[in-house]
């Protein structure tokens, strides 16, 4: 294996290159698209917890109905709370294509794929290797594939990268096989 580093504190162990593997142009994440899918991917893991405030508002409009306690301040409450909450991760993600430990995240990336590993190149010495097993899900969006790394990491493919139709076939295939997408 030949050593080829990112940055001069982290090296980075790169595995020789497959001729076969689906190769892509260079692209850099816009940071806006970043936010949006951050958020929308947020939203979708979190819709689960809308309940609360519905809860709550249902409990409050039932204690209303009946004379117990009629308040109006919850309905407030609960809508504040809310635009909080989501205007707080808002500000979080716009946070992380700010600060310099995610800059290589926003960097423009050439990628190799193959049924082994996702190898992310900076130019022909330096770049990364990715097992595909560090990717918790994937999927097809109206124009590109989203790879989800965590919550906050995503890599984003547009179809425009891809080099011919094939290639799409072929990496579309690899994440079939490693039931990331699913058919």
């Amino acid at each position: 294996m030949a050593k080829v580093s990112v940055n001069k504190h982290q090296p980075v162990y790169q595995m020789p290159t497959n001729p076969a593997a689906v190769r892509t142009k260079r692209y850099a994440l816009p940071t806006k698209k970043y936010i949006s899918l951050a958020m929308r991917y947020f939203l979708k893991t979190q819709l689960k917890w809308v309940v609360i405030p519905i809860a709550l508002i249902l409990i409050n409009a039932i204690v209303s109905f009946t004379g117990l306690y009629p308040n109006y301040w919850i309905y407030i409450t609960v809508f504040v709370g809310v635009i909080l909450y989501v205007l707080f991760w808002v500000i979080q993600f716009t946070g992380i294509t700010q600060l310099a430990q995610y800059k290589p995240m926003f960097e423009k990336f050439s990628y190799e794929f193959d049924p082994r590993q996702i190898l992310m190149k900076l130019n022909q010495k330096e770049g990364s290797v990715m097992k595909w097993e560090q990717i918790l899900e994937a999927y097809k969006d109206k124009d590109a594939y989203v790879l989800v790394i965590s919550k906050g990491q995503f890599v984003h493919l547009p179809f425009s990268i891809f080099t011919s139709e094939h290639d799409i076939k072929v990496f579309e295939r690899i994440m079939k096989q490693k039931e990331l997408l699913k058919s």
